[in-house]
């Protein structure tokens, strides 16, 4: 009887775990072999290159500008995102009248795919006859190209994120805001602490946690930024190319495989040394916590 509970478990889970192994960890693997080949889209045969793909990114110019772009990227946009949406959650956290109606049309844009919206976005801010600029000339503003203007193209990608993406961190501060116990602040009152004492003592270091992990979610998904990018200005405008949209141009323009599976793994790599800096500095918060709360 037990030998049979443990061939019905595997029934039940196994098929599941060999689609989890040929959708997933297959891939991986062959994609791995692959980044050390000099495959190519179109052709079936390949050979042997060793770690020369991963020579030709380090070494390649276009890495090294996609590289700063996506950190300005990410550094501009999380930061923007992290104040915008800390300081909404600080103004929605009392009750008051139609509260959930604006909660609910701020988190719209959160809620519509990227790819949408970069299209959407791309309609508004047409230089010729987008809305805003038709505003901007009904005030007498003048008329900014925001999709052709060097200048501007990268400003138009990260303005476009910070809208979609601030609600985010204005939802995650909102729960961390709301998990603090009420009494630490009656505490605080009768101690008769100023308000930035009790944000600075109290609200900013038991939200840390939460926000970190808000952080740590938005940049690892801002260093894969592709949808915008491609909606708005496409992968090959080096003013918003970043690594997702070089790692496209390299697979599918260039048809070389074998190199964008190097520039995959490279990116996965910068991903995974990110998440690994920000769960240690959480540890650190929690453990800043504690303190408090003690």
């Amino acid at each position: 009887m037990e030998g049979q509970g443990k061939w019905l478990k595997f029934g039940f889970v196994g098929p599941a775990l060999l689609i989890l192994i040929g959708l997933n960890i297959f891939p991986l693997i062959y994609s791995i072999l692959l980044s050390f080949t000099d495959a190519e889209l179109i052709g079936g045969s390949f050979g042997f290159v060793g770690g020369r793909n991963y020579g030709r990114v380090f070494s390649a110019p276009r890495f090294a500008a996609a590289l700063r772009t996506t950190g300005l990227f990410v550094l501009l946009a999380v930061g923007f995102e992290l104040i915008l949406g800390f300081g909404l959650a600080l103004g929605l956290k009392e009750r008051f009248r139609g509260k959930p109606l604006l909660l609910t049309l701020l988190l719209v844009p959160m809620m519509l795919p990227q790819a949408v919206m970069g299209l959407f976005w791309n309609l508004v801010l047409n230089g010729y006859y987008g809305v805003l600029n038709q505003i901007l000339a009904f005030l007498g503003l003048g008329q900014p190209q925001w999709l052709t203007d060097p200048d501007l193209k990268f400003f138009s990608i990260l303005m476009i994120d910070v809208w979609m993406w601030t609600p985010f961190m204005m939802l995650i501060g909102l729960a961390a805001l709301n998990a603090i116990p009420t009494y630490i602040y009656e505490a605080a009152a009768i101690d008769r602490a100023s308000r930035w004492i009790v944000f600075r003592r109290i609200t900013l270091p038991m939200c840390g946690p939460l926000l970190g992990l808000a952080v740590l979610l938005r940049a690892t998904d801002a260093l894969k930024q592709f949808d915008l990018v491609m909606a708005v200005t496409g992968p090959n405008d080096p003013a918003t190319q970043t690594l997702s949209a070089l790692l496209y141009q390299v697979m599918f323009r260039d048809g070389s495989v074998g190199l964008g599976s190097a520039y995959a793994y490279v990116v996965l790599v910068l991903v995974i040394a990110l998440a690994s800096v920000f769960l240690r500095y959480m540890d650190r918060l929690q453990q800043k916590e504690g303190e408090v709360a003690g």
